[in-house]
């Protein structure tokens, strides 16, 4: 996802969002990272898994599904896989290279925002604020880097 925006400056800057797979280490989560991996998660899906077939599998045959059940239980299958995509983190770059009179200096900034719907609403914020003030807002996701 890339969009350009100008500041009133007279600088452009291009902001930027990538999906990350994995989790963007930081320096506030360090300590509390304590998943090795996805083992467990994994583990737990696949005996919820065998577990509902042996549900549909061991049911008696005069035992009648109402149609909605099979239904439900894909949707409890799917919450969680789906939740976990929609909330990937996205790494946010605004960058420029400064003004050809060279008054103004390049720029980098960079912050993490999470989910696939809010992604869209801070690049748009973060281009209304560079549109008003130059930069990039000071309360928002984005940080300057050096």
């Amino acid at each position: 996802m890339d969009r350009l925006a100008r500041g009133s400056d007279g600088r452009e800057w291009i902001i930027r969002a990538q999906m990350e797979w994995r989790q963007p280490a930081t320096a506030k989560d360090f300590e509390h990272d304590a998943a090795a991996n996805y083992t467990p998660g994994v583990v737990m899906a696949i005996v919820a898994g065998i577990l509902a077939l042996i549900l549909f599998i061991s049911a008696p045959e005069r035992w009648v599904f109402p149609d909605w059940v099979p239904l439900g239980v894909l949707l409890i299958a799917l919450f969680f896989p789906l939740r976990w995509v929609l909330r990937r983190p996205w790494t946010v770059v605004a960058e420029t290279d400064g003004d050809p009179a060279g008054m103004y200096p390049s720029e980098r900034w960079v912050g993490t925002v999470r989910g696939v719907f809010n992604v869209n609403g801070e690049l748009k914020q973060i281009a209304k604020s560079i549109a008003r003030h130059d930069l990039p807002d000071f309360e928002g996701p984005l940080h300057p880097v050096e």
